[in-house]
């Protein structure tokens, strides 16, 4: 849909990433107002753990444009593969400012629904960014259609898959299989094809596992499977319980090392 380019702020002088738009997504009307979204609502959420978004317009040579934070480091994707994600308590601390930037976007009334480790930066100091609210939905606005399903089948809960009315539960499962994968470097759901994955979403429980081989704390291993509860009603109910219990543990962690 777009394409990313480093650039420099002429007036400040910063650093800033410009997306822009491609040819072939500006002849797209939904592309067009997936982006222009994508510009409102991270444009409108000011938080430590989310990326920042300073402009957004129409230029006549390159068409719709975006001027966002400039972000030194690696997605959360290299962070795992290339082993930079740390101990355990490293870990949990990503995960912690995770949780706390969604905690702040569902208070603004809008569901990410594509919480992957491709749309988490983090810099060599550790601080995390949540990225790409290209597919978010506010409360007061949607561009998806009964039984249109949008996100990336991995991550997707069972109600996302059905094309079901959502709601912000899905962040939680989402978070869930991202919280398995950062805890242990590989995905809990398996598949060649969207239907196998789909298949296994909808019907068969989460192998937790690999979470007891790697010798993890039992409380650890209760939250993936309490964030990944196939039934939203059995997942924590809002990003502050899930802060509240990842600062317990990270307590916990400090307290016995």
């Amino acid at each position: 849909m777009s394409h990313v380019y480093r650039a420099v702020d002429t007036v400040i002088g910063r650093p800033v990433a410009v997306k822009i738009l491609t040819n072939t997504a500006s002849q797209d009307e939904e592309a067009k107002a997936r982006f222009l979204t994508e510009a409102r609502t991270a444009g409108n959420l000011t938080h430590e753990n989310v990326i920042g978004i300073y402009d957004f317009g129409w230029d006549e040579q390159y068409g719709s444009y975006m001027v966002m934070e400039f972000l030194q480091g690696e997605d959360l994707r290299g962070a795992i593969r290339n082993g930079h994600t740390g101990d355990l308590r490293k870990k949990l601390k990503i995960a912690l400012q995770i949780a706390r930037a969604l905690e702040f976007v569902h208070k603004a009334r809008i569901i990410h629904r594509d919480i992957k480790p491709e749309n988490v930066h983090i810099n060599a100091a550790g601080v995390v960014k949540l990225m790409d609210f290209g597919i978010a939905k506010t409360q007061d606005l949607s561009m998806t259609r009964a039984g249109f399903v949008l996100g990336t089948p991995y991550y997707m809960a069972p109600e996302q898959v059905k094309g079901e009315k959502i709601t912000d539960l899905v962040d939680v499962y989402a978070f869930g299989i991202l919280l398995f994968e950062l805890l242990v470097g590989q995905k809990p759901i398996a598949g060649d094809t969207v239907e196998r994955i789909f298949y296994s979403i909808l019907n068969e429980p989460l192998d937790l596992s690999p979470l007891l081989a790697a010798g993890l704390p039992q409380p650890v291993i209760d939250l993936v499977a309490a964030c990944t509860a196939k039934l939203p009603a059995g997942r924590p109910q809002n990003f502050g319980a899930i802060v509240e219990t990842l600062e317990r543990l990270r307590e916990d962690f400090d307290a016995a090392t």
